[in-house]
């Protein structure tokens, strides 16, 4: 279970099992900009995910893969529009010929993250709970 409660301001503390994250907004937005915005913290979901699976793709199938890089920059000017665009850059590190840096590429693709966010359908319900006092 994920758990956000407002900590100061507009700063909200997410909690999740026993790992604490934070979220903010910028300081234009009425914020402190003293985390990451909501937005920030989707993006890099799919970055992490991308990295995970490479990396447990590499280690199941013995590729010298050593380490990467991702780095994500997001087009969000459409977004009222229903077109949020993420570009990713893959940097992977290690004595790769071609051929494994292009399996790499399309296994990147196939993360959990990258299937949820480009073919399902997420479907949202919010309710209010009773305050506990």
């Amino acid at each position: 279970m994920i758990r956000i409660s407002n900590e100061n301001g507009l700063l909200q503390r997410i909690s999740i099992g026993p790992h604490t994250l934070h979220s903010d907004v910028s300081v234009e937005l009425g914020g402190a900009g003293s985390a990451p915005e909501p937005h920030d913290l989707f993006d890099a979901a799919l970055g992490a995910c991308k990295a995970l699976t490479l990396t447990l793709y590499a280690k199941q199938r013995g590729l010298p893969l050593e380490g990467l890089d991702v780095q994500l920059s997001r087009d969000d000017s459409q977004e009222r529009q229903g077109i949020y665009r993420l570009d990713v850059e893959l940097t992977l590190h290690g004595a790769l010929d071609d051929a494994q840096r292009q399996q790499l590429l399309r296994i990147a693709d196939k993360c959990p993250i990258h299937k949820l966010m480009t073919s399902s359908e997420v479907q949202v319900s919010t309710q209010l709970r009773e305050e506990v006092q």
